[in-house]
């Protein structure tokens, strides 16, 4: 039975088709992938089922009967479900307002019983591993545990049409497991699943059928998953084959650290932290949800005040207490996990976010600053990432999450800084752009630059870092040798935060 289908969907923005006749049917208890590149259409299309855009053309039915949703709300009261790519949640409520959100009470004026409210949302936190009280304000989650929120939210909704776009890109690999057991069984109950995610493993993992996606266009319209193999799952995404690089074990570089850590202690809740990461070095932090990963490194850059331990900077104890210290006295830059909130100013300019890092360096003695003189530095590495945007004018807020993205770290990689602190850098990117970020990376690490690099991405952690440091729990818990023998590595990483959580 047919649960979803699209039919000849078409959507235009200025200057750009984002959709052109598409089509697409998810059955009733299926996972369906929705697949393409940065750019490709994922999202808008998306977006149209739910309401948020109207189609220029073409239609939508549920059940066999033509719907078009004015909102959220109203696709939700017709039992369609959505996580979007970009987080929708109120950050100043609390995890179980949020959760019930559109049921906290009969009408405007009726009278909120919080404590139903965050029983009921313990239900759904507890269905996804998610240790959070559900009275904590949202503002204090980390990214992956605010992703889990949405997805809570979703499914506390019952919806017999649930739609997902990229939910486990936050996720470890042991919080996309809990997830993945939740879509099958809601896939047996007889829930139909529309399932975005760049990540190919995972695909052929948990769905059934896929529609691919190229420049808005219909590669592939609801083809089954079996008959298909990754390698022409790719070429229908961006048209050639894979390219796949197996990179042996760098030599360590036998440098002083451009970063020392030594027993340090932060406001934040991290104790005893010691580190190290030398020019020309990749040093990857792995842990789970609630490790304290990104939290260390906003302490490094001022955002939580220094309680103990030493902090050095080429060799030399420093106090770091603001963002722009750390970028302009000691060349230290950092790619946020949360584009949106911290590493994009979504209003302005795809040029004007790419090149403020630079703006300073470029500036004349007058102050002035030509956009030719910018763009001169930040085009090579907006090209080399293929960022897909109409002009360099464009506003970043109407960009893709993935172009989004690129531009996060594209205005560091320009920056040249000495010292670069990556958060999860390839969340929402596509296969290709991924390859050629580790790519860069990798030169940038060659260039001398000290790389400390947070993922949740095992498979990406095994291939860009050069030496492994376990956290959990605000401490660093062992340290693992790369040897790209992913097995082996997964293995030992894995063991450190096992053993901790069996003590």
């Amino acid at each position: 039975m047919t649960a979803l289908q699209v039919s000849k969907v078409s959507k235009s923005f200025p200057g750009v088709k984002a959709l052109n006749n598409v089509s697409m049917t998810i059955a009733a208890g299926s996972v369906h992938a929705l697949l393409g590149e940065n750019g490709a259409g994922k999202s808008t299309l998306i977006k149209i089922i739910t309401g948020i855009y109207p189609p220029d053309s073409g239609s939508v039915m549920m059940n066999g009967k033509p719907v078009r949703f004015a909102n959220l709300r109203q696709a939700a009261a017709g039992g369609l479900g959505v996580v979007h790519q970009e987080r929708n949640l109120v950050t100043r409520f609390s995890v179980g307002e949020n959760i019930m959100l559109d049921r906290l009470g009969a009408s405007a004026l009726s009278r909120v019983d919080y404590a139903a409210i965050h029983r009921e949302a313990e239900t759904w936190l507890k269905l996804l591993d998610l240790e959070v009280d559900p009275r904590t304000i949202v503002s204090r989650l980390s990214v992956a545990q605010m992703q889990l929120v949405e997805i809570g939210k979703a499914l506390s909704l019952h919806s017999r049409v649930l739609l997902l776009d990229e939910p486990t890109a936050s996720l470890t690999p042991n919080e996309s497991t809990v997830l993945f057991r939740i879509l099958r069984r809601l896939r047996n109950d007889g829930v139909a699943i529309g399932f975005v995610s760049h990540k190919l493993e995972e695909v052929f993992d948990i769905c059934d059928r896929v529609t691919v996606l190229r420049d808005g266009v219909n590669a592939c319209d609801s083809a089954d998953l079996t008959t298909l193999s990754r390698a022409d799952v790719v070429q229908m995404m961006i048209g050639r084959a894979e390219r796949i690089t197996k990179r042996a074990p760098r030599a360590q570089p036998d440098v002083p650290p451009y970063l020392q850590l030594t027993g340090y202690a932060s406001g934040a809740g991290h104790r005893d932290i010691s580190l190290s990461v030398r020019p020309g070095e990749i040093v990857g932090l792995y842990g789970l949800v609630g490790a304290g990963r990104s939290e260390l490194a906003r302490a490094i850059l001022g955002l939580s005040r220094q309680l103990g331990g030493e902090v050095k900077v080429a060799g030399k104890p420093v106090h770091i207490t603001s963002v722009a210290q750390a970028l302009h006295q000691h060349g230290i830059g950092y790619v946020s996990e949360d584009r949106k909130q911290e590493g994009l100013i979504l209003l302005h300019s795809v040029l004007a976010n790419s090149g403020i890092t630079l703006w300073s360096k470029l500036a004349n003695r007058m102050g002035f600053l030509r956009d030719s003189t910018v763009n001169a530095k930040v085009a090579p590495v907006l090209q080399r990432l293929e960022l897909k945007t109409p002009s360099v004018y464009q506003t970043i807020g109407n960009l893709s999450g993935g172009n989004q993205q690129k531009v996060s770290v594209a205005k560091w990689i320009a920056a040249g800084v000495k010292l670069l602190i990556i958060d999860e850098p390839s969340v929402g990117i596509d296969i290709k752009t991924k390859a050629y970020l580790h790519d860069l990376i990798h030169e940038l690490a060659e260039q001398g630059t000290a790389v400390l690099l947070i993922t949740s991405d095992m498979p990406e952690m095994v291939d860009v870092a050069d030496r492994i440091l376990v956290m959990d729990g605000y401490r660093i818990k062992g340290e693992v040798e790369n040897d790209r023998n992913y097995d082996a590595v997964s293995k030992a990483i894995m063991g450190f935060i096992h053993n901790h959580a069996a003590a």
